[in-house]
């Protein structure tokens, strides 16, 4: 199942005898069959028609709606008969603070693992020294697991984060030197492409969250915030250097992206994409998630990274259930 992103301003989505057929303000068309949709992205002005959106409701297609910017805007769900015990329990295990520090330390641990990993790959290919970076990531991966509880492991991660994205600016083609990580609005070429990928994939992850019938608000190690989906951004940790950072930097180095895609903001409020940029990081995305891996250590065979996306979501419905995350794994690169 794939996610069809429709990026043109202007364009208008319609179904038209079992597909989905985008036609842009140029004339040109795409079509998709529906049956091999999971779910719609739509970026900025684009439209969808009321036949569309009734094919949507009817198959439970998820259609997301983002701004030009890449930020979330709202979205298309019918009516769902939805899991209210499993919600209940899921919020009666994010009030316990041993088992949410034990998943917490898993997937902290898991994701400063898989940034090492992409560090010492891409310093194979680089002549910058990132061997003091990596040994204090080490360090602090190390420490997440002496914390005794949630913000001290966070503070550990976040720390490791620093190192992490020193040693990628390090690396990384003149062009796109960026110091640090900026968002809300991103500094640069680079802040501005990963800030689109975590949305683009914290919107699939709130989707499926939702199809599990969990809800996206209540997290096990984010914090509880109005308007924030707390379990999405928790489950987005464990992929954000393993899909997105791993996607944008290999379209930067590989020149498949030109610093001439961007374009500062006249008011100085940050960096964007232009649209042809989008498009080419929107492909490459989809590309890396209908890839195969076997990442998942726990699953016999490989799988696409869509599917062990949805897997793992998957696996944190059952952890509700049973009441603890003694069977959850997160993702862990070799």
């Amino acid at each position: 199942m794939a996610c069809l992103y429709v990026t043109e301003q202007g364009a208008n989505l319609r179904a038209v005898d079992g597909k989905f057929v985008v036609e842009c303000k140029d004339g040109k068309t795409k079509s998709v069959p529906i049956e091999t949709l999971e779910s719609v992205m739509v970026f900025g002005g684009g439209q969808m028609s009321l036949q569309a959106h009734r094919e949507c409701l009817k198959r439970d297609i998820k259609v997301v709606f983002l701004l030009p910017t890449g930020k979330y805007a709202g979205k298309l769900e019918g009516a769902s008969s939805g899991n209210a015990l499993r919600i209940k329990k899921q919020i009666y295990l994010s009030d316990n603070e041993e088992q949410c520090l034990a998943l917490s330390k898993k997937i902290l641990e898991a994701k400063i693992n898989n940034q090492m990993v992409l560090v010492k790959r891409y310093a194979r290919t680089s002549k910058a020294d990132v061997s003091d970076e990596v040994k204090l990531m080490s360090a602090f991966r190390k420490n997440v697991g002496k914390t005794k509880d949630i913000e001290a492991a966070m503070g550990c991660e976040g720390m490791a984060a620093k190192e992490y994205f020193k040693a990628l600016s390090k690396m990384i083609k003149k062009d796109f030197a960026f110091d640090g990580r900026s968002k809300r609005p991103p500094k640069d070429a680079f802040n501005a492409m990963i800030s689109l990928g975590y949305t683009i994939l914290s919107n699939e992850i709130y989707a499926e969250i939702e199809a599990k019938s969990l809800s996206p608000f209540v997290g096990f190690m984010h914090k509880l915030k109005s308007q924030h989906a707390a379990l999405a951004s928790d489950l987005l940790e464990e992929w954000r250097a393993t899909i997105v950072d791993a996607v944008v930097f290999s379209m930067i180095q590989g020149n498949e992206i030109s610093i001439d895609e961007f374009r500062v903001d006249p008011d100085g409020e940050g960096v964007w994409m232009s649209k042809e940029g989008k498009k080419k990081l929107i492909t490459k995305l989809e590309k890396k998630m209908r890839t195969e891996s076997d990442y998942l250590s726990y699953i016999d065979g490989k799988m696409d990274f869509r599917q062990a996306v949805w897997h793992q979501i998957k696996t944190i419905a059952s952890c509700v259930e049973s009441g603890d995350f003694e069977e959850y794994c997160p993702i862990r690169l070799r």
